[in-house]
């Protein structure tokens, strides 16, 4: 059979997170002491301990981040490395967390950069005290530009067609795209990916939420359900979002489906009960993971990975067809 390019990039990516599998302050849910022993690691590498501070735009109460964590300190179990978490989602002082973590004389640096601007000048001494950065997660279209050394994540435009051409597969004709932060360049992106793979099946309406206020998101996606009725999908962006769209599809009386991106255990576990159709995963147990080991690969040995571009850990779907095998890592909280 004749493999499209979406499924050729599906297809990498497996690749890669096969190969890629061998760990502050607080966001999402409850945190893991430093010895906690799941999710992997091992025995502890018998090079110097290094120190890299993992910096990231999570917001409180994002789940997503758990994982990605999660996956960062196996990696610094294993690798022997010292691992300073911190999250802000605001651009400014994201931008103070890694002029902090620069001032702190740590070996490396790990950064999402949803809106690169205010970051640019904190990365940039960064890279003038010789201080290597790699990007993950959020940042695909500007990791080159800011001389990083490499970067894990999924492109959001073949992750947004792919999603946009699996609903014109499965008949949508109008798509409500919720947008969970305003101004953050890879949730837009989405959006607007979906609306091409969606072609002329039909069409996408943006709409915006406070994702951190959970009742306000609820209020908002259900007025828009009740006022339009012609909605048979919404596609959120977040796995939290996701589970309160199944609340507000009920209490609208609303037929849509519901698609997401991203997982956890709870969305997990409303792909087996059917109350949500599938996830679009890029994996995030991997983006920290492999963050943190390619830093350390770069100070024990001057490796870098990817060739000079980025290494795609999605997209890849989930739903009922394999649901089954991934919850029981979900459990575990890696996927």
């Amino acid at each position: 059979m004749k493999m499209t390019r979406a499924g050729l990039r599906t297809t990498a990516v497996l690749a890669v997170a096969a190969l890629g599998l061998a760990a502050c302050s607080s966001s999402g849910g409850a945190q893991k002491s430093d010895d906690d022993t799941s999710g992997g690691g091992g025995a502890a590498a018998g090079t110097p301990k290094y120190k890299i501070t993992l910096v990231t735009h999570a917001s409180a109460g994002d789940t997503f981040w758990d994982i990605v964590r999660k996956g960062a300190e196996a990696a610094a179990k294993k690798d022997n490395v010292e691992l300073q978490y911190v999250n802000n989602d605001n651009a400014s002082q994201q931008a103070t967390l890694i002029q902090n973590a620069v001032d702190a004389k740590v070996d490396g640096i790990a950064v999402t950069m949803p809106n690169v601007g205010p970051l640019t000048t904190a990365i940039a001494n960064a890279e003038a005290a010789k201080i290597p950065v790699i990007g993950l997660n959020a940042g695909y279209n500007d990791w080159k530009a800011q001389k990083l050394i490499g970067y894990f994540g999924q492109d959001e435009t073949i992750a947004g067609q792919a999603g946009g051409k699996r609903l014109a597969d499965e008949g949508a004709k109008k798509v409500l795209c919720v947008i969970q932060t305003q101004g953050q360049s890879q949730l837009e992106d989405r959006c607007k990916a979906i609306t091409t793979g969606l072609g002329s099946a039909g069409s996408v309406e943006n709409i915006y939420v406070n994702g951190t206020d959970a009742a306000a998101t609820q209020s908002t996606i259900t007025a828009k359900l009740q006022q339009d009725k012609t909605i048979d999908h919404v596609v959120t962006l977040g796995a939290p979002i996701a589970l309160i769209a199944v609340d507000s599809v009920k209490e609208a009386g609303s037929s849509a489906k519901i698609a997401t991106f991203d997982t956890n255990g709870e969305l997990v576990a409303a792909i087996k009960d059917g109350s949500v159709e599938w996830a679009i995963d890029q994996q995030p147990y991997l983006q920290g993971y492999e963050a943190i080991d390619s830093l350390w690969l770069y100070l024990t040995n001057a490796n870098t990975i990817g060739g000079g571009e980025a290494v795609l850990t999605g997209p890849a779907f989930i739903d009922s067809s394999n649901i089954d095998a991934v919850s029981q890592y979900a459990k575990a909280g890696t996927r």
